[in-house]
């Protein structure tokens, strides 16, 4: 097809997204709900509150979609539902005979319609019809279609297999819906299989319609003398080559299953339906040994499903003992006990590339008693990202109690510490900044570069004692990182704590960078105070280490500049005078900015 173009042959025009269609994801939400339904009622019970739940959810928002649009028809194919040629729900891999297309599908039902006045009784009739779980006082057929058409509901209507098959010229009638060999203008299979039935009475002539010869009910509408639309389904159909292959395929998919899945959905239903006390306690005390499994295997996913089940067991369980609540409650206390993290800890480590999907839901589930050994599995982990996700969980759980944390500063592995430090420093708070403080000679430069980072948010400004503490350290990177926080002009020290460093001989064999942070650090630190020391420099004559003293004389008076206070001033005038002439060059051009910044903030002004 052509693209569509401007005039003159220019850029293409970008086709019109098309907006959301309302009623498509209105019939997508109402599957969704469906879904749910089935599933809780399967498991727990179509009595259970949490079925309840979903089924009154589902009712309503039937109800309010039928008030809109009146009908909603569904075509069935073996997976899958389809609304208006679109697929709106599809069974998901490995549990297609659970689902609520294979229930249709294999009890002949090719078209599911609701009409507008739904009342709640005929959708659980329906769904109870759908899962077998009717009264069990009474007797009913195994067949969906002999259920509903005994039932004669007006607002439910279905186009069975059989009758397409009768109405089907030849193919493949159970590809029928999908194939389009019966298409129309009609909006459903009913309405076609409607205009089909009148054409054949029409050919017929009097006498055509009524019961048929073999005696069976009429597969038309309710509509129609108040017939219904459901056969009995007795008579069955042919399978495919095509179906038979499916068929072997899910039974081979259902003969490899995972056993693991296999084992857990039997332990469920047991926990959902169990009445003995005695073998609760027996499965709860299993449930346990579980938890251990999974963990040791490295199940995240699974073991964050069974959490999950565990948590809403109560709820779901209302008639549980008081022995039994107190055996869930410790069992879910007991997730982050150590034994448990050291098997977390072990497939971790030794497994090459392992998954963590599900592993940091795993760890949030725990409670903050699980915090110690966090920390242990913290620092017992050897790979960045698995060590990333113990540390998110300890960010969350150790918040209120952070004293394990603050204790593990001491250790010696500078991995750990330095991840306790960045959990600390999140959480910003500046009662930590004492214990951090006392790390200013680990043996680890990140850790002390670290710990300055650190003392920058905790103590913003104030004394800047701790920071000229690193003056001395063997580090340049770590002396420049505090030396950066000392030239902001938030901290104050005076004069002296920088005596001991500046007297050193060895401070004149620093590089020409650091000598100059130094002097800029003291007077944003020191102020005036500063300025006598800065004198002796611009005075002082010396025929040892000249060329070295000139240039500590040069960045004092680069310093006094960007002081320019008055007696700065008067300092650089006194160089100006009497020291040296590389001296003499550099005050008069420190003078000379001084003055600039004066003029500009007297003009501001």
């Amino acid at each position: 097809m052509d693209e569509l173009t401007t005039e003159g042959s220019a850029l293409p025009i970008a086709p019109v997204k098309e907006p959301p269609n309302p009623e498509l994801s209105s019939v997508k939400r109402l599957l969704t709900l469906l879904d749910k339904t089935a599933k809780s009622s399967r498991t727990y019970g179509a009595a259970n509150p949490v079925a309840q739940k979903f089924f009154q959810q589902l009712f309503e928002g039937l109800t309010a979609h039928l008030a809109t649009y009146s009908k909603l028809a569904f075509l069935v194919q073996r997976s899958e539902l389809y609304f208006n040629g679109e697929v709106v729900y599809q069974a998901e891999q490995g549990s297609s005979t659970e689902s609520v297309a294979f229930k249709l599908y294999s009890d002949g039902i090719r078209e599911l319609t609701f009409l507008e006045g739904l009342p709640a009784e005929d959708l659980s009739f329906l769904l109870d019809s759908l899962w077998g779980s009717l009264d069990p006082n009474e007797e009913h057929d195994d067949d969906i279609v002999t259920r509903l058409w005994a039932k004669n509901l007006s607002t439910i209507t279905v186009v069975t297999a059989e009758e397409i098959a009768k109405a089907s010229t030849g193919g493949d009638v159970f590809a029928l819906p999908m194939a389009g060999t019966m298409e129309a203008p009609e909006s459903s299979l009913r309405d076609l299989l409607d205009r089909e039935r009148a054409k054949a009475r029409k050919e017929k002539g009097p006498g055509g319609d009524g019961v048929n010869v073999s005696g069976d009910k009429p597969a038309g509408g309710a509509a129609v003398g108040g017939a219904s639309r459901f056969q009995s389904g007795h008579v069955g159909y042919d399978v495919t080559e095509t179906e038979l292959a499916e068929l072997a395929k899910e039974i081979k998919a259902e003969s490899t299953r995972d056993n693991t899945n296999y084992l857990l959905d039997m332990l469920t239903a047991i926990l959902a339906s169990e009445k003995s006390a005695a073998i609760l306690t027996k499965l709860l005390d299993l449930w346990g040994n579980v938890l251990d499994s999974l963990a040791a295997q490295g199940k995240w996913v699974v073991l964050d499903s069974v959490l999950g089940l565990l948590h809403v067991t109560a709820e779901v369980r209302p008639d549980l003992g008081e022995a039994q609540k107190a055996q869930l409650a410790a069992l879910l206390d007991s997730l982050g006990r150590p034994e448990r993290m050291k098997m977390i800890e072990a497939y971790l480590n030794r497994t090459p590339g392992a998954t963590t999907e599900g592993l940091p839901a795993v760890l949030l589930s725990m409670t903050s008693a699980a915090v110690p050994a966090l920390c242990a599995l913290l620092g017992n982990l050897e790979t960045p990202a698995h060590q990333a996700i113990a540390a998110e969980a300890l960010e969350a759980l150790a918040k209120d109690q952070p004293d394990h944390l603050l204790r593990g500063l001491s250790d010696r592995r500078p991995r750990y510490v330095k991840n306790l430090l960045t959990i600390l420093l999140k959480w910003n708070d500046p009662r930590f900044a004492d214990s951090i403080e006392k790390l200013v000679r680990y043996p680890d430069i990140q850790v002390r570069k670290e710990v300055i980072r650190a003392i920058g948010i905790f103590r913003p400004n104030g004394n800047g004692m701790k920071l000229i503490a690193f003056m001395h350290d063997a580090e340049e990177s770590v002396r420049f990182a505090a030396l950066k926080l000392l030239m902001t002009g938030q901290y104050k020290a005076s004069y002296s704590a920088w005596s001991p460093l500046i007297s050193t001989d060895t401070f004149m064999d620093r590089t020409l960078s650091e000598k100059r942070a130094v002097f800029l650090a003291m007077r944003a630190t020191s102020g005036d105070e500063v300025i006598p020391y800065f004198e002796s420099l611009f005075t002082e004559w010396s025929w040892t280490n000249r060329k070295k003293k000139e240039e500590l004389a040069a960045l004092a008076a680069e310093a006094l500049g960007k002081l320019a206070s008055p007696a700065a001033l008067i300092a650089l005038e006194l160089g100006q005078k009497k020291g040296g002439a590389p001296v003499r060059q550099a005050c008069a051009s420190a003078l000379a900015q001084a003055q600039r910044q004066q003029q500009l903030k007297q003009a501001a002004s």
